[in-house]
């Protein structure tokens, strides 16, 4: 471990990352004052929820394997944390949201959108507003982003200390801490998906709906972090003590989340479908039986089937290459699954592709990866006073 360095930044790579972000979100800005606005906001809460799930999601994930006293993982985790850490980012471009709300939520005071609503309807809306307020929704906001924001610096406090004096207790603290912190971080997740994406359609309700959020976000959490990994190689970076063991047991788990996201999207469709209820029932109608419903069969397979039917193979776990690739592939798939989500709200009468998907998808990703990589400089890439990172390095598969 005495060959690793700090990590110094790497301006190559962050000064871009932060020039793409406020570019991309200059031409969403300039899509939706010259262009179609509600298009732009569309485009704007697509990009902002895929990006911070993955943050959210990198929490849970050092959480959990603090919970579960993995060793394993500890040569991962300092990249686990460091995409965890972007959350305040996050805050800031929630107020890129503000502005749009009245052209993305129903619910919203004066909102153009209810003049396609029923007096049943409007009044059904009417009932739902002690929890869709304006107020109590920023409100909400305000408690998810204290209590992730919280959660990840204390962890990352924690960790990086203890890279200047090896004190075990810290290891203590956080083993102690994570498991405490998961019910809250569960609850603000689901909440949070509530939020932003199901009361973009506000008359209808699954309990389900955060666990899917959740499910595809870990998913693509896990496929960042592999893809970090395989890059992250040459001098100060942590690639290089990673060994095939540990990129298989991250196939494993792109494997295991690959099935868990379907298992939770057919449960969620199972129960609608059996309820058959007016009120929940034409969500699923629009996506399967108008022009959405190609892109519905298709998220069966490229979403479960393909992935599901590629990762079981033992080698191409154990080839980083060939296994970014994998991860690649299922990035791209989870912006389909959250596009299938979201745009839907925007025209429920078929898929619609605006250039401000592009701009904003990539303005917010490069602001969130240029701040991720700032957030890291002056950092170890591994903790390498943890006691447990020489088992890490030494791990071969059971």
């Amino acid at each position: 471990m005495n060959s690793v360095e700090r990590y110094n930044g790497t301006p190559k790579l962050m000064v871009p990352a932060f020039g793409i972000g406020i570019l991309g979100l200059v031409l969403t800005a300039v899509g939706a004052f010259v262009g179609d606005a509600r298009a732009a906001a569309h485009s704007y809460l697509f990009g902002y929820v895929y990006w911070a799930g993955i943050a959210v999601a990198s929490i849970i994930m050092v959480a959990v394997f603090h919970t579960a006293k993995a060793k394993w993982m500890t040569v991962l985790r300092r990249a686990m944390e460091t995409m965890a850490i972007s959350v305040p980012i996050f805050a800031v471009l929630f107020l890129g949201l503000i502005p749009a709300l009245k052209l993305l939520y129903p619910w919203v005071p004066e909102s153009p959108l209810t003049s396609e609503f029923t007096d049943v309807q409007l009044h059904h809306l009417h009932s739902k507003h002690g929890y869709l307020n304006v107020g109590f929704f920023y409100a909400r906001q305000v408690i998810y982003f204290l209590v992730w924001t919280f959660v990840s610096h204390r962890l990352y406090g924690w960790s990086t200390r203890q890279d200047e004096g090896g004190d075990l207790m810290l290891t203590v603290k956080q083993r102690f801490f994570a498991p405490g912190s998961l019910p809250f971080l569960a609850l603000t997740i689901t909440f949070a998906a509530f939020d932003w994406m199901m009361s973009l359609t506000p008359l209808w309700q699954s309990t389900i709906y955060g666990v899917y959020y959740f499910a595809g976000s870990f998913l693509a959490a896990f496929c960042v972090l592999t893809l970090t990994t395989v890059n992250a190689q040459g001098k100060d970076l942590y690639g290089n003590l990673v060994t095939t063991a540990h990129y298989h047991n991250l196939g494993k788990l792109m494997l295991a989340f690959v099935a868990f996201w379907a298992y939770i999207a057919f449960s969620q469709f199972l129960l609608v479908w059996i309820a058959n209820l007016p009120e929940e029932a034409p969500w699923y109608h629009v996506r399967i039986f108008g022009g959405w419903r190609p892109v519905s069969i298709a998220l069966f397979f490229i979403q479960f089937l393909i992935p599901f039917g590629i990762l079981l193979s033992r080698n191409l776990k154990l080839q980083p290459r060939k296994l970014a690739v994998v991860a690649v592939y299922l990035l791209i798939v989870h912006a389909v699954d959250l596009y299938w989500l979201i745009f839907p709200a925007y025209n429920s009468e078929h898929p619609s592709f605006p250039w401000t998907i592009i701009t904003a998808w990539v303005g917010v990703g490069g602001i969130a990866v240029g701040f991720a990589l700032f957030r890291a400089r002056g950092r170890y890439t591994v903790p390498v006073k943890d006691p447990y990172i020489a088992d890490s390095l030494r791990y071969v598969q059971p």
